[in-house]
């Protein structure tokens, strides 16, 4: 068995400059993207090639918008978010559940029931990054998939002190740690899949790590 990783990181490093409660600051719905259309595109092309079709998909940290393409077709699709009103507008979703993870780093699904898991520009704001990955990977099945989309863009007040002081190359290898910290993956892949048209656009980067398949014992 995998043993557990020492969590090196120190509380200071998730610390806010707004340290308000969460569900508070997103209670007003924001019917707002943080990225530009090109780089909305540029997910939903990465969401149709890497995500199980058929599958059962969480959108963690979800809001009014998931990004798949119109096209993709799907299990079932929940989002688990912080303000009812804007998952309500999704019309991607099947299931919507309202839960602060930063307060309840807990997912309410039973073990290995997920085939993937994504976050969407979303990561910066968690304060328990290693417990959560390792709620992920408690409810995915056997090499299920988590996925981690990020760009530069963010309320700036509620991400965590550690983002905000890497630059993108290095915000990937933070979120490779937190995969090897928390245990039971394979070795996680950083992308880099910033739309490629010759006019500027917002940067988009994608970490993905599949669940380690328990080694059978005798």
């Amino acid at each position: 068995m995998e043993q557990e990783a020492e969590n090196p990181f120190r509380p200071e490093f998730f610390q806010r400059e707004d340290e308000s409660n969460d569900s508070l600051f997103y209670k007003e719905p924001r019917l707002l993207v943080h990225i530009d259309d090109h780089a909305i595109g540029a997910i939903g092309e990465f969401f149709s090639e890497a995500l199980p079709h058929d599958g059962l998909i969480l959108d963690l940290m979800s809001s009014w918008r998931t990004h798949l393409p119109d096209d993709f077709v799907k299990e079932q699709l929940i989002g688990l978010g912080l303000n009812a009103v804007e998952m309500a507008e999704n019309p991607q979703l099947d299931h919507r559940i309202v839960q602060d993870i930063n307060a309840l780093p807990e997912l309410p699904f039973r073990d290995s029931c997920i085939h993937a898991v994504v976050v969407t520009v979303s990561v910066q704001y968690m304060t328990h990054p290693v417990e959560l990955f390792r709620e992920v990977n408690r409810v995915l099945e056997d090499r299920g998939s988590f996925h981690i989309i990020f760009s530069n863009r963010m309320f700036g007040t509620k991400a965590v002190a550690i983002w905000k002081a890497l630059d993108d190359f290095q915000r990937g290898q933070l979120l490779t740690s937190y995969f090897a910290v928390s245990t039971g993956w394979e070795h996680p892949k950083i992308s880099d899949i910033s739309p490629q048209l010759g006019t500027p656009s917002d940067p988009v980067y994608v970490v993905s790590a599949r669940k380690l398949v328990p080694e059978a014992v005798d």
